[in-house]
């Protein structure tokens, strides 16, 4: 007894420490039999349920979204799905992929959006294809177009006496190297790549909606739109929240009971990981700048 108020009262910081360490574990553990008790409370598959879809934050990658997509979409006992969006856009290609998924998805069985706070770009670019699309009156959203962002560094490059030297196999193979000027050749060829990306985008947006390619081309401008702009444009049907989406996906169905959503599984996460954000300690991998991105 002595022993161990003498090392809480000479070591109090790591004392302190090593009891919160030992109750936080505590609470982990009693959370997990919770939970393996319970139940997960996303729901499992019934004869009348509904798969949820969630596309959060920058899309950079569609493998893991367009996996659950194909998964709800030959699942017989869902019988529709919610798309709920809150992202800002991101790389073009897996927004493109995510969009032919919805598409596909929307050949089998209902697709609803639900659009959080933003569902632009990109993000609209998933939403294209659905059956019905539901937005806040304050969601921002559109921003149809693409950009491509690059840097150049020659000047500091050479302030602080470096010269970079570089040998390529073709007048354009360099194109858009940050360490020497953009030639006007080199300007029209990245150009036309953006200017084809964005009239992909305009097409799907134009065959997802079923409006005329000419008037999605006249709001194809990078414009962000309120929840209501859009809904005067034709971007989307309804106002409304989630709630209010699930409503619109349940009638569609002819579901009137209460029904089951049904959610990917959250990825798995190590113990220590799951741990340590219950202390408000953060880990994460680097975040993934695309240089072309759908804004």
């Amino acid at each position: 007894m002595q022993t161990r108020s003498n090392f809480s009262q000479k070591h109090p910081f790591i004392f302190g420490f090593t009891l919160i360490v030992a109750a936080v574990i505590l609470f982990a553990g009693v959370t997990a039999a919770f939970r393996m008790w319970l139940g997960d409370g996303r729901g499992a598959a019934t004869d009348e349920s509904l798969g949820l879809v969630r596309i959060d934050g920058m899309i950079t990658d569609a493998e893991r979204t367009n996996t659950w997509i194909r998964t709800l979409r030959e699942d017989d006992n869902i019988k529709g799905v919610l798309l709920r969006i809150n992202s800002p856009g991101g790389a073009v290609a897996p927004s493109q992929e995510i969009s032919r998924a919805v598409g596909r998805l929307a050949t089998y069985k209902p697709v609803v959006v639900s659009m959080s706070s933003v569902a632009a770009s990109g993000g609209y670019y998933a939403a294209a294809p659905a059956d019905l699309i539901v937005a806040n009156p304050s969601t921002l959203t559109g921003s149809i177009g693409v950009i491509m962002q690059l840097s150049n560094v020659q000047d500091l490059m050479e302030k602080i006496g470096v010269k970079r030297q570089s040998l390529a196999s073709g007048k354009l193979k360099g194109a858009g190297s940050p360490f020497k000027p953009m030639t006007e050749a080199e300007r029209d060829y990245l150009m036309a790549i953006v200017n084809d990306m964005h009239q992909q985008f305009v097409a799907a947006v134009a065959e997802g909606r079923n409006m005329d390619i000419k008037d999605v081309q006249a709001i194809a401008d990078g414009r962000a739109l309120t929840g209501r702009q859009a809904l005067q444009l034709g971007l989307v049907d309804k106002l409304g929240g989630m709630e209010d989406a699930v409503d619109e996906l349940k009638a569609i169905c002819g579901i009137t009971e209460p029904v089951a959503l049904v959610e990917q599984p959250k990825e798995k996460t190590s113990y220590l990981r799951e741990i340590l954000s219950n202390i408000n300690i953060t880990i994460s991998s680097d975040a993934v700048e695309p240089g072309l991105v759908i804004r």
